[in-house]
């Protein structure tokens, strides 16, 4: 073999070897799945997300870098259920990514492998922002974050075979971390049961379920219209006939309303991270929790 040959030969098997050690370039939608991917995929894996925890899910901006992102990406993680029905479309055409056609393994939709709460009767332009799918925020529920984690697994196996034994073994590795969190968060969350609480909008539908606390009321007249001073001041005699604990907000929600209606109603305005990143100790899945958590039983004392 001539030493040029050598040479091409070396270059194409460093290439091979190279290639068969890339990581998977996985993009979410929203932090927790971000989140999540890295839990089970750890350096098998390239995560960023579209989002962070102080953006809005519902309303975000096609930048070129990252349409770039979606450009690279073996596999978009997100939401689903109409979430991300503003801005998704339009990302994905634009990057021109032949692997995220409806439908394709590339394409993983988590609100797929949960049960949906907050399914409309009717759909009417007049009700405000309503997700036909129902309520999208799922990742609010650490029980479907389970579920998503066992689909999330199958599916990055399915799509990096030569590591499915690693897949595998993380997602074993979180299922036990996960139930012995859910465990100890079930039993410190016991004195939330039927607490009444106002939250800013129809997003914690999730949690609630799992904690049984009783909302009465939100911030906004109707899903995504703002709340005005009228309903404010409604809201706030109604609190002095039916007394709620608290007023709860996401990381992401303007203040102003909540901090008003805690003034005059003489109750805790709380801000939950809502996502992985929505304050200091929300850094993963398990501190969205720990912290969510932490906040409500304070607010509720």
């Amino acid at each position: 073999m001539t030493p040029l040959l050598k040479i091409l030969a070396l270059a194409a098997f460093a290439g091979c070897a190279l290639q068969a050690q890339a990581a998977l370039n996985v993009v979410a939608c929203e932090p927790e799945w971000a989140a999540l991917a890295k839990e089970l995929g750890g350096d098998k894996l390239n995560v960023s997300s579209a989002t962070t925890a102080l953006q809005d899910p519902h309303h975000i901006e096609a930048r070129p870098s990252l349409i770039a992102r979606v450009r690279g990406a073996d596999l978009l993680v997100c939401t689903g259920m109409e979430l991300e029905i503003g801005w998704l479309p339009v990302l994905v055409q634009q990057s021109g990514n032949a692997k995220l056609s409806p439908g394709a393994p590339a394409m993983f939709e988590a609100g797929r492998f949960v049960a949906p709460l907050e399914v409309p009767t009717r759909l009417d332009r007049g009700d405000g922002d309503v997700h036909a799918q129902g309520n999208p925020h799922i990742q609010q529920d650490p029980r479907n974050i389970a579920k998503v984690a066992a689909a999330l697994g199958a599916r990055l196996a399915q799509l990096d075979a030569a590591n499915a034994a690693t897949y595998q073994q993380r997602l074993q590795d979180f299922n036990t971390r996960w139930a012995a969190a859910l465990q100890r968060w079930e039993a410190q969350a016991r004195p939330l049961k039927g607490v009444v609480v106002v939250a800013h909008h129809k997003n914690m539908g999730y949690l609630w379920n799992w904690l049984g606390v009783r909302e009465i009321a939100t911030l906004e007249p109707k899903p995504g219209v703002e709340p005005s001073a009228g309903h404010l001041t409604e809201l706030s005699a109604l609190l002095a006939q039916q007394p709620a604990k608290m007023v709860v907000r996401a990381a992401y929600e303007d203040p102003r309303a909540s901090k008003w209606l805690s003034e005059h109603a003489k109750i805790p305005a709380v801000a939950l991270p809502f996502t992985v990143g929505g304050n200091d100790k929300a850094s993963d899945l398990f501190g969205l929790f720990d912290s969510s958590i932490a906040l409500l039983l304070e607010a509720a004392k």
